[in-house]
């Protein structure tokens, strides 16, 4: 499996959107991780990018569907985006 788009919950645009950010293959993604590949993207490349996208991401990472992610995973997550939320309101 060489093509992020082979990658469970990664279609055209989020495949896009990791190249823009330097992650040319699932290697790649999973190396980077869901959290830090979502802030390379949220940075520069879609600043509204959100909670179901960084779900998506570590989907591919686990090679699952998004809806497959545990209760623990997502609240992980959730967690996660909120910080990131909280940061860039106070960025502003």
């Amino acid at each position: 499996m060489d093509e992020l788009e082979n990658m469970p919950n990664v279609g055209p645009v989020l495949a896009s959107n990791l190249r823009a950010v330097g992650i040319e293959t699932p290697a790649e993604l999973i190396g980077v991780g869901s959290k830090d590949a979502f802030a390379r993207i949220r940075e520069s490349e879609d600043p509204g990018a959100c909670l179901h996208m960084l779900y998506g991401l570590e989907g591919a990472v686990q090679g699952i569907p998004d809806s497959r992610l545990s209760t623990a995973d997502k609240d992980d997550l959730k967690s996660y985006f909120r910080r990131l939320e909280a940061e860039q309101r106070t960025a502003r």
